[in-house]
């Protein structure tokens, strides 16, 4: 079993606090979800004292709209402080042209963003990509992570590595999927932190800020005879980047061991049939890849880390030299376009790198496009498999632009998929509790995961689904535990232990649809032992009949 070093059970936006504080002496925060949690923590940690390892007590100040948040978070800078903030979806809108000016003047900092859909025909505080994708065009860099402990490495790599290229990060991870997701992870220590950040890229920082005793111009109007040529001044910086990422990336794994790339291939090395996302969607992917690897096909994915800027030579250095047919996936999409951001950017590499005899292949691979994912809908393995079959078709029958995950009756662009196609490890403890918003269900699974993650070599995972209305509605808790890295990124399919803590839900909801043979029922209710079968729903003893659940 793995021994884990300094290990706590922790959701992404814990990780994302914790470096945060530990990182930055100015916190300007405004609550939306799903970011909120990550300025509650930071604000608690400074109420209780708790400082950053330079021994100071981060000021946080919670301003009046992300609008607020954002300008004071410029100002912390100009002024030559370490600052940062956390947002997500129309909070991020907001702060959209403070983040152009702060890029424009290479001032470094890092934007938590948890990365949730932007209103449009509807609201939705769930998960997609349409917010950061909306601020690809401001000139920070975007670094993806596609887990929990992802979320505290890249943390640490974006705070220093915005200091050392002077380029500003959105540190991006799901929201909801990653950011309130309980995972065990390690935690990276104050000394190898504060080892970790740069103290001279610091006192450089400091020594380009606003003050009467070094006076300089900044921000003024320019005219043409000038603008673009300083604007045009920024690509240099821009250029280095990725060269300063990666040897900020070497440096984590000398200091704790966790091997990270910019892009990383993950399959078979002969593989022709290969998938290109980001997110906790790669997570799912490379389970599935594992799956379908063990049954001979010949399939691999690459996990895309640096959106922004993007180094297309890392990228392609990735591509296995037998990849015959690429699928790109989005988790937005942007109406009207000849494509979506990743395809657009995965196809211009390629064709690029293919130009310039940098390649890995000499002929153009097919490369397809495909959504899913938006507002949080699922995505599982069936649906990576489903990808991958739309691969291998013939070109008469593949479908170029596809949606997965939903059936798409108007434009019938949706692949279809087996729902019984499964690949999570059928040793794992998988169970699912239902309960009312409130009625303490998720915080006992919460301290379940806690005591049993951190007094035991188990991997543990516990994901927590609610709907809108936070609480007296349903709430749906998914814990696995088990003695190898859970990378189901997915609500549970498959589970061998169900629980139902209000007897009244047996006759609003399918509770036992995901129940697997000989699974374990637990009915909280208010029968006796001798009674209780005669009061559940017919359809609930046809299931436990036909399912031999005990």
């Amino acid at each position: 079993m793995t021994q884990f070093k300094n290990c706590q059970i922790m959701d992404g936006n814990s990780a994302a606090a914790y470096i945060a504080h530990a990182t930055n002496e100015v916190i300007a925060i405004y609550p939306i979800t799903p970011s909120s949690t990550i300025g509650e923590i930071a604000d608690e940690k400074s109420a209780h004292g708790e400082m950053n390892i330079w021994g100071q007590i981060p000021l946080i100040s919670e301003l009046q709209s992300e609008a607020g948040a954002v300008a004071a978070v410029h100002g912390a800078l100009a002024a030559g402080s370490l600052s940062t903030t956390f947002t997500a979806s129309q909070g991020l809108l907001l702060m959209l042209p403070n983040m152009h000016k702060i890029a424009g003047e290479l001032t470094p900092s890092v934007f938590y963003v948890t990365a949730r859909t932007i209103a449009s025909h509807a609201l939705s505080i769930f998960c997609d990509h349409s917010d950061v994708m909306a601020a690809r065009n401001t000139g920070f860099a975007a670094l993806f992570a596609s887990n929990v402990q992802e979320v505290m490495d890249l943390s640490l790599v974006a705070q220093n590595a915005t200091l050392e290229s002077r380029i500003p990060f959105m540190m991006i991870f799901d929201g909801f999927r990653t950011s309130h997701e309980l995972n065990k992870i390690e935690v990276i220590d104050f000394a190898t932190i504060k080892q970790f950040i740069n103290q001279e890229a610091i006192d450089a920082h400091r020594a380009r800020r606003l003050t009467p005793d070094k006076p300089m111009i900044k921000g003024t109007a320019q005219n043409p005879d000038v603008f673009f040529q300083g604007r045009e001044a920024a690509t240099p910086f821009y250029q280095q980047a990725p060269h300063i990422i990666k040897q900020n990336l070497a440096k984590l794994a000398e200091l704790t061991g966790h091997q990270y790339k910019l892009y990383e291939y993950y399959g078979a090395a002969d593989a022709t049939r290969v998938i290109v996302a980001m997110g906790s969607a790669c997570e799912t992917i490379e389970e599935t890849v594992t799956k379908l690897n063990q049954a001979g096909e010949k399939v691999g994915a690459v996990k895309v880390r640096l959106y922004r800027p993007f180094s297309i030579e890392d990228f392609v250095n990735e591509l296995p030299a037998t990849t015959q047919a690429i699928a790109v996936l989005d988790r937005t999409k942007e109406s009207g376009a000849v494509g979506d951001p990743l395809y657009l950017d995965i196809k211009t590499a390629i064709i690029d790198a293919i130009e310039n005899d940098s390649a890995p292949f000499s002929q153009l691979p097919l490369v397809i496009g495909g959504r899913y994912g938006l507002g949080s809908k699922e995505f599982t393995p069936a649906m990576v498999k489903a990808v991958f079959d739309n691969l291998a078709l013939s070109k008469s029958l593949r479908k170029k632009s596809f949606v997965v995950g939903i059936d798409d009756d108007v434009s019938h662009n949706s692949l279809a998929y087996d729902p019984n196609f499964v690949s999570s490890n059928p040793n794992n403890f998988s169970g699912i509790f239902f309960g009312m918003g409130s009625d303490g269900t998720v915080g006992a699974n919460k301290n379940s995961i806690k005591i049993i993650g951190e007094n035991s070599d188990k991997f543990v995972q516990g994901f927590f689904e609610y709907d809108s209305k936070k609480s007296g509605s349903y709430t749906i808790s998914h814990l696995r535990f088990g003695e190898q890295a859970i990378q189901s990124t997915y609500l549970i399919q498959s589970a061998n232990f169900i629980a139902c803590h209000s007897f009244s839900f047996l006759n609003k909801y399918n509770i036992l649809e995901h129940a697997a043979i000989g699974a374990t029922f637990l009915i909280t209710s208010p029968y006796s032992q001798n009674d209780v079968w005669d009061h559940l729903p017919r359809r609930v003893q046809e299931q436990i009949i036909t399912l031999k659940i005990k």
